[in-house]
Formats: structure tokens, C-alpha cells, sequence
């Protein structure tokens, strides 16, 4: 059996050795943890994780491959990825490449090998920190040096944003949606495709002059990664837009469509991350299974003072899931109803949109 080469330390003084692959380099991140059971490709193409590790709580990550037409975005900017077991021959006639491969090429570095159940429990108990992936050989003194003098970095929605825009157009489009890229998904775009959306992507801190001029029946907000509070141009471009056009949020778009009519937002202890998240709709009273990706809630209190009226609740944590604000045309959830792989209970709200726009 061959010895641990790679091994991770937490700001705390957590330490588990494992195997290294992917990228060999030394990266420091905030830890969170995943419970989808498929989807490692999507997750780690994902712009949502900038700057983060993720913890794959399914003990087998690698085993189907990865393939070409699967990413959710064209560069990934996970910091890194950590596994209990890690599969290096693919079973999938669809698959390119390995995952370590792929994250090889991209300079991702990945461990395996490592007590997954242990380490969620872990984050589940003391939350969401910084995390060392580095050399068996670093001391865990120089680990914690290093962990201690870094901060994490605030600019992650300006990394991942389009640097300028860019168009996804359909065959017998009906309606333009302009779509304002805080780090979106290409599935939400496949989305907006099918149901006959040319969409123009731009980036977050387009004016809203410039979006007037290119004359959309609709407006939509991505997810992202980081806090919402720092992205304070689009918080600015909802209050400008609001009751001009139906404005469609996702996640990030979410929080920063709650904070653009007054609420304020919160950090989770360790957010919410996986394809299994039950949330209950309060206009049909049924609880749809849900795929989520986010740190931070928006705060009930605040929200109260605000026009915006909850929609949807979570019913693990009893945290907003969903806002509306019917006279503005105005409405946004916390988590992915475009999830692939994933649950497919939300479809709809991309038709609540295409009728928004349709009244319109």
C-alpha cells in the first residue's frame, strides 16, 4: 500500500493525510461540504465554489469521467476537491477524460483517502473555515502560519463574471432575456433556450442604461460565489430595473433582489450544498426536492419591512427560499431549479418567468 502524500489542515488544528491528484499545488480555502450523490463534474465546473474546497460526502467520485458536454462553466474556479475514494478508470462510454485530468489541466488539486463522514461532521458541528491542502512533509506549525495569515479574498464575483457580453441564441425565439453574469451556470442559459429565450450574458457591473439600450423582455440574475453585500452594482441595477421589467433571480440573484428592496442578508454556519434539499412552496403548499449551492440566507426580520412577500420556506432549517414582489413582476429563489444532474420539481419557475414576460 502506498504511503499519504497530500494532507489537509484545518484553521482549527484538524489534520487528515490522504492521496494526492489533480494539481499538485498548495492552495488554501473555505471548507464546505456537498451530499449530492452525482454531479462531481457539474459541482466542480460550478462558479458558485470559487475560492472553496468541497467535501464530497458520497464515498465514489470519478468512476463515470468526465465529458465534454456537461460543464457548467468553460473555466472551473473550484479551489480544490476532497474525496473518500477516488476512481481513475472511468465507466461511461460518453467520458473524455478522468477527473484528475481534467483537474490537472485546470490547477485544481485534489485528496482522496480521506474520513469524509468525519470531516462533515466536522464542518456540520464547527461550520465552514479555512482549510491547507498541501506536501505530507509541510509541518502542521507552518500550516496553521500560513492559514492564520491569509484572508480570503473578496472579489470573487469580478473573477468569474464575463469581461464583456456575450449571446446564446435559440431557433424561433420569442423573448430577449438579458442575463447579468455574477458567475452563472450554462444550464440556466440551456434553460432560458428551450423555452424559445435568445439570451445576451453580461457582465455584473453593466449600467442599466446599457441594458435599456439593448431592449429586454426580461431581466435575469445569476448565482455567484462570495457575499452578496460586496456586489453592490447589481444590488444598484435591481433598484434602477425593478417594476421596468419582469426580473427572474437564482441564488445569488435571490439575495441581491432581497437586498435591493431593503432586507439584509446572513452567513450560514455551513450553507447548503446538494441535490436533496426539501423546501416547502406556501401558495401550493407542496414541498418540492430541491439542488442548492449557497453560504448565505436572507434575514426574515429585515424582509418583513420590505415589498417583497416569501414564497417558499426550507424545511430543514425554516430559512426564505423564495421572494416575490407580484406588482413589480419581481420574483427569486435560493436555490437551482435548472439542476442537472438533480431534482426536477422547480421546472416551472422558468415558465413563471416566460409568463411574466409574455403579460408584459
Amino acid at each position: 500500500m502506498k504511503g499519504f502524500n497530500k494532507k489537509i489542515v484545518l484553521e482549527d488544528g484538524e489534520e487528515y493525510l490522504g492521496y494526492g491528484f489533480g494539481s499538485d499545488k498548495e492552495v488554501i480555502c473555505e471548507i464546505v461540504f456537498n451530499t449530492s450523490m452525482v454531479g462531481y463534474q457539474e459541482i466542480i465546473s460550478d462558479p458558485s465554489y470559487t475560492y472553496q474546497m468541497v467535501v464530497m460526502t458520497y464515498p465514489l467520485i470519478g468512476n463515470y469521467g468526465i465529458t465534454d458536454e456537461d460543464y457548467e462553466t468553460k473555466q472551473p474556479t473550484i479551489g480544490g476537491i476532497i474525496v473518500r475514494e477516488y476512481n481513475d478508470l472511468p465507466s461511461n462510454f460518453r467520458y473524455t477524460k478522468t477527473l484528475s485530468e481534467y483537474l490537472e489541466e485546470n490547477n485544481i488539486p485534489g485528496i482522496s483517502g480521506i474520513d469524509t463522514r468525519k470531516l462533515t461532521r466536522s464542518i456540520r458541528d464547527k461550520g465552514s473555515r479555512k482549510v491547507i491542502i498541501t506536501d505530507i512533509n509541510t509541518s502542521k506549525k507552518d500550516a496553521l502560519e500560513k492559514l492564520k495569515k491569509y484572508e480570503m479574498p473578496k472579489d470573487a464575483v469580478s473573477k468569474v463574471s464575463c469581461k464583456k457580453k456575450w449571446y446564446s441564441r435559440t431557433s424561433n425565439y420569442k423573448y430577449n432575456v438579458v442575463a447579468i453574469d455574477c458567475g452563472i451556470k450554462l444550464n440556466i442559459i440551456r434553460s432560458l433556450n428551450k423555452r424559445r429565450c435568445n439570451v445576451t450574458i453580461v457582465p455584473y457591473n453593466t449600467t442599466a442604461k446599457e441594458i435599456e439600450k439593448l431592449k429586454p423582455d426580461g431581466i435575469f440574475l445569476s448565482n455567484g460565489p462570495g457575499n452578496p453585500e460586496d456586489v453592490t452594482e447589481v444590488i444598484q441595477l435591481v433598484k434602477e430595473l425593478r417594476g421596468k421589467y419582469p426580473i427572474f433571480g437564482i441564488c445569488m440573484g435571490h439575495q441581491m433582489i432581497s437586498l435591493a428592496y431593503g432586507a439584509k442578508t446572513y452567513k450560514l454556519k455551513f450553507g447548503h450544498r446538494g441535490g436533496n434539499h426539501p423546501v416547502l412552496n406556501l401558495e401550493t403548499d407542496k414541498i418540492e426536492i430541491t439542488s442548492q449551492n449557497h453560504s448565505y440566507a436572507v434575514d426574515e426580520e429585515s424582509l418583513k419591512k420590505t415589498a417583497l412577500k416569501v414564497t417558499h420556506r426550507n424545511i430543514l432549517d425554516n430559512t426564505i427560499e423564495g421572494v416575490e414582489c407580484k406588482k413589480d413582476k419581481v420574483f427569486s429563489v435560493q436555490y437551482h431549479p435548472e439542476s442537472a444532474p438533480g431534482p426536477q420539481d422547480s421546472g416551472y419557475l422558468f415558465d413563471k418567468f416566460i409568463k411574466s414576460m409574455s403579460e408584459r
